[in-house]
């Protein structure tokens, strides 16, 4: 818990070993098509560029998100009653939670959990600030895993788990669903509050991964540069290029790295070769429809109790209780 007197953190870090991001990468860039995991985009630099894309003029989600909130706060903070425990995963900054901290002055506790300690640790520092009476426990950890929650101090009614933004886009439906699954057992029966992105328009789509600015793109040769910082590896970013599409028959934003030549790069003794025109797979993200998510819910042992869409079905937050 962050001790709010002098602002001191009991960050709990159960982040990923070095070991086995080099054993997931190297695994990855070895199989075919070559890969390599989203979460890894989320280093201090990889944070920072994303809060930038998140303010840009063609990245909808997360205004159209803030926007829903802000107008459906009063009923997701009656589905979420007194006394909760707020979960939040992949908390970032954490400015769209201070919406739910706001209007939640008997909110048990508050765990935000990120992969990224050093930006996790700077936003739970912030909130101390704001919230000095408030039970905060950062956690960092791969929040895919299995992990213990701390126990508050105040009495707990129960437990709300908090995933905003389009991340669960990121998961293929079978891994999303495992997720889904490992949320209800970590909330122990209780709710899960969610950002889901909706299918529409690809041109709308190509346009929130292909800015003009190209910060997309400096976020996704990002991951490169973490890893040649993180694992010995030269990969040269000027060889690479940001390449992103919508999958129409899959229902996915595909983001890839294309090898602009045909060219050998080295990852701690291993030798990775690739072709010209070669990718490696960084990020998909998955859209839904309504009744396509509440499917996938229901699979892994939810109900969908409201949805909540902007007026152009961009974007929903939806309300999901633990079927009993």
């Amino acid at each position: 818990m962050l001790k709010h007197k002098k602002s001191e953190a009991l960050l709990a870090d159960l982040s990923p070993e070095r070991a086995i991001m080099y054993k997931e990468v190297v695994a990855g860039l070895q199989s075919a098509p070559k890969t390599l995991p989203s979460k890894y985009f989320y280093d201090r630099s990889g944070s920072q560029l994303f809060e930038q894309i998140t303010e840009l003029e063609e990245y909808y989600p997360t205004r159209t998100e803030l926007g829903i909130m802000q107008s459906a706060l009063l009923e997701i903070v009656a589905h979420m009653g007194p006394r909760c425990q707020l979960i939040e995963y992949g908390s970032g900054g954490s400015k769209k939670t201070r919406l739910l901290l706001d209007a939640l002055p008997d909110l048990a506790a508050y765990v935000p959990i990120d992969i990224s300690k050093e930006y996790l640790f700077q936003s739970a520092h912030a909130l101390v600030a704001a919230y000095p009476r408030l039970e905060i426990y950062p956690l960092s950890v791969d929040y895919t895993s299995d992990f213990t929650l701390p126990t508050p101090v105040r009495p707990v009614a129960r437990r709300v788990a908090y995933f905003p933004g389009s991340t669960i886009g990121n998961f293929d439906r079978p891994q999303a669903l495992k997720f889904l699954q490992r949320i209800a057992r970590l909330s122990q029966g209780g709710d899960l509050l969610i950002g889901v992105d909706l299918k529409k328009d690809p041109a709308i789509l190509h346009r929130a991964y292909n800015d003009r600015q190209d910060v997309t793109a400096q976020f996704n040769l990002n991951l490169l540069a973490r890893l040649n910082a993180e694992l010995q590896a030269d990969f040269k970013l000027h060889q690479f290029a940001h390449y992103a599409f919508y999958h129409p028959i899959e229902g996915r934003i595909e983001m890839h790295l294309v090898s602009l030549k045909a060219q050998l790069v080295q990852l701690a003794g291993l030798e990775i070769p690739f072709q010209e025109g070669e990718s490696i797979w960084t990020e998909s993200s998955y859209k839904y429809t309504p009744a396509g998510f509440a499917q996938l819910a229901k699979a892994a042992g939810f109900t969908v109790k409201q949805v909540w869409t902007d007026p152009q079905q961009l974007f929903s937050v939806q309300y999901l209780s633990a079927d009993k």
